[in-house]
């Protein structure tokens, strides 16, 4: 049976996870990948890795302070039964710019502070904070 949604499976994985576990594994996609780079890149996971055998499966090592995890809520907010597209100027700013929302553009995946820097707009797919 195929994934409907795999970016809400990511989704729900990394929140199942947050009880404490030190990493969460996935089947891997390139767009995971890039879900995984900007998470990686904001502070909020320690690393991600691919393993090959036996099939390419993304691992996700979460970051935790004074044991509690950094990633306090993560939402999908486009999905395929309601896509979410914004312009530049309307983008989501999460918890007032203390969170970030990953954004689908043109230009690859991207933190909405950067996609507003380069005055892009596109389709938000996740908001962590």
């Amino acid at each position: 049976m195929s994934m409907q949604d795999p970016i809400s499976d990511m989704i729900v994985r990394i929140k199942n996870a947050l009880i404490g576990k030190p990493s969460v594994a996935m089947p891997a996609s390139k767009q995971k990948l890039a879900i995984a780079k900007v998470l990686k890149d904001e502070g909020y996971i320690v690393d991600f890795y691919v393993e090959q055998e036996p099939k390419p499966t993304l691992v996700i090592v979460l970051k935790y302070v004074g044991g509690e995890s950094v990633i306090k809520n993560i939402r999908r907010v486009s999905r395929p039964g309601l896509r979410h597209y914004a312009a530049s100027d309307k983008l989501p700013k999460v918890l007032g710019g203390f969170g970030v929302a990953i954004v689908s553009t043109s230009a690859g995946l991207m933190t909405d502070r950067q996609a507003r820097q380069r005055n892009m707009g596109g389709e938000v797919l996740v908001s962590v904070s």
